[in-house]
């Protein structure tokens, strides 16, 4: 069938829930108020606090929460079909996602812009800010080892997209000296600068394999989590305007620019969908993502319906810059809309490719001789690309190839499809990268906050050493994931403890609009959060049972024996803290309607 209709239809669902369900939760819910003062303007610093307008701000919200989830989860879940996938993401966003990030933004703007832990501690209690933050850690630790493991399985023995994205690093060093200190409010100049250079640095590219220099940006996969892992500990310790900044304002075009083209480019080409709407991986036993289609596939596609990660994003820099409080509508509300829009996207391009190709692409060869599958077009895709395809796992790739495939469709781009897909490697790597920039550093924080109650000096992030323990600490653990884990036990961690922290964040949602006399309104976060919470510990525990304990045992070495084990009891442990932050936010609920009960009686 046609990709055309089901595109259109979702721009219909999106845009109703805009318009109506948004409005109710501005108008009634939350009851918006631009005469409240926000704190952009009670607390002005001219650092932190800083009202900006509306669609600037709305830029770097995007920016901060649009990582790589909301491409690769809905790639990694189209092994289910096509129709589940869609259904989730249609209403998990309008109904879930959007509402989540909408009433945590708003609550952190009521509340001087203060983080979804100390939120969680002054609404409910210490204990419950203290396992929120706990909680927090290891689940920011999870997902930059479920997004790391993208880049470097597309990266991998890759001299063409290896050499697009180490361009985009001094790039990024350029445009941050430039804007920053040589030519400071440069942004026009410094921004066709460094769209110049994206383009170049994919032309450019072109010419490595086969040179003397693609032997300088071929890696093997351990390489690659090693630079990576620089990377990030890099990334984290600098000042945030010499290279977090410039690449997040570098990436906002590259990811606008690029989702509106792919839209375009479905609109005109209009793909067929070749993947059936169930496949027979609904019952269990896929070999890309193991378990049935309930609860897996809620936790697969994470982000691109939900994700609890946008609650730091919300309770951090948004609401100090918030100009108006109608301005949480679009920019909360919005801003995940067109996450899910993305997601959709990244979907319809991923169906666009035969069945046994899209499997030959995300499953390992020794695994996918064994579905009685054959490639259909992979080899003329291989070579239309320029390099074998067949075996990258991860869903980057795969997507990566579909882009190219619909990008190829429109007249006069078909001889181009090597081009395309390295934009699209490109396009996907500034995503993860931008959100391993953010990650690593917030989970810095948390580190040196947590060490610094035990050493008082590890708590000061202005100093040196601190920050490089803690960046090392947070660096190593999610670069110990990528380098023993692979796709089948590392995604379904970082949807498990994302989905996770969603709930937390409902939870802690729910008990604001409960002690803002809102009670009747309750449903709007405590629906999703039953759901959230029940598919995803349900997904937890099978997880655990079904896949981490029986590779501990059955594992050949010690090493994988001892990463089934942690990750088992990773999980648990990620499961028992929300549970009692769930379990303190239930608690306050009871002492709230009692109060309630007690004033009408």
């Amino acid at each position: 069938m046609s990709a055309l209709p089901i595109l259109i239809a979702a721009v219909l669902v999106l845009a109703l829930g805009y318009r109506y369900y948004s409005a109710f939760l501005a108008a009634r819910v939350m009851v918006l108020d631009d005469a409240r003062v926000t704190p952009a303007h009670r607390l002005q610093d001219g650092h932190n606090y800083q009202p900006t307008p509306k669609w600037v701000l709305f830029g770097h919200h995007f920016a901060a929460i649009a990582g790589a989830g909301p491409l690769i989860g809905p790639v990694l879940a189209a092994q289910y079909g096509w129709a589940p996938g869609l259904l989730w993401l249609l209403l998990g966003v309008v109904f879930g996602g959007a509402v989540h990030d909408f009433i945590i933004l708003a609550a952190s703007v009521r509340r001087d812009g203060r983080s979804l832990a100390e939120i969680a501690r002054t609404e409910i209690n210490p204990a419950a800010g203290f396992t929120a933050m706990i909680a927090i850690l290891f689940i920011v630790v999870i997902a930059l080892a479920g997004l790391g493991l993208a880049v470097v399985n597309a990266l991998e023995h890759s001299p063409w997209g290896t050499f697009t994205i180490a361009v985009t690093i001094p790039l990024a060093l350029f445009m941050g000296l430039y804007m920053y200190r040589v030519r400071p409010g440069a942004y026009v100049s410094g921004t066709i600068v460094g769209v110049i250079g994206l383009v170049a640095a994919v032309i450019g590219g072109r010419l490595i394999p086969g040179s003397a220099l693609a032997p300088f940006f071929t890696f093997d996969r351990g390489t690659l989590v090693l630079l990576l892992a620089g990377y990030g500990l890099v990334a984290s310790i600098l000042p945030v305007w010499m290279l977090l900044c410039p690449r997040d304002y570098l990436s906002s075009f590259m990811k606008l620019g690029v989702i509106a083209a792919l839209a375009l480019g479905m609109f005109y080409v209009a793909p067929t969908i070749h993947m059936p709407a169930v496949t027979k991986f609904a019952a269990g036993g896929g070999p890309i993502i193991p378990g049935k289609i309930f609860p897996f596939r809620f936790i697969t596609i994470a982000c691109g319906a939900i994700s609890g990660f946008h609650a730091l994003v919300s309770s951090g820099t948004t609401p100090k810059m918030i100009d108006k409080e109608s301005h949480i509508r679009p920019i909360g509300y919005g801003a995940m809309l067109c996450e899910g829009f993305v997601g959709i996207m990244a979907f319809l391009a991923d169906l666009s490719l035969q069945p046994a190709d899209y499997f030959a692409i995300n499953v390992p060869p020794e695994r996918f001789s064994t579905l009685g599958m054959h490639p259909v077009d992979l080899p003329a895709l291989s070579e239309a690309v320029g390099e074998n395809v067949a075996g990258r796992t991860g869903g980057a790739v795969s997507l990566a190839v579909g882009m190219a495939h619909v990008f190829s469709g429109v007249p006069g781009l078909k001889g181009l499809m090597d081009y395309w897909y390295h934009f699209a490697i490109m396009f996907e790597a500034l995503f993860i990268l931008t959100t391993i920039d953010t990650g690593t550093r917030v989970a810095r924080f948390l580190v040196q906050e947590v060490a610094g109650r035990v050493y008082r000096p590890m708590g000061r992030t202005e100093w040196l050493p601190g920050t490089v323990l803690a960046s090392l600490a947070v660096v190593g653990a999610w670069g110990y994931f990528i380098y023993t884990g692979s796709v089948s036990t590392i995604w379904p961690m970082f949807g498990i403890s994302n989905q996770l922290l969603a709930a937390m964040a409902l939870s802690i949602g729910t008990t604001v609009i409960l002690k803002a006399g809102r009670g009747r309104y309750v449903f709007v976060t405590l629906v999703p959060l039953a759901f959230v919470a029940v598919t995803t510990l349900t997904a937890g525990w099978l997880s655990v049972t079904d896949n981490f304990l029986p590779l501990a045992r059955a594992g050949t070495t010690a090493a994988v024996r001892f990463q089934g084990y942690l990750n088992a009891s990773l999980t648990v442990l990620m499961m028992g803290l929300i549970v009692v932050t769930i379990g303190n936010c239930v608690r306050e609920w009871t002492v709230v309607w009692g109060r309630r009960a007690h004033v009408f009686s």
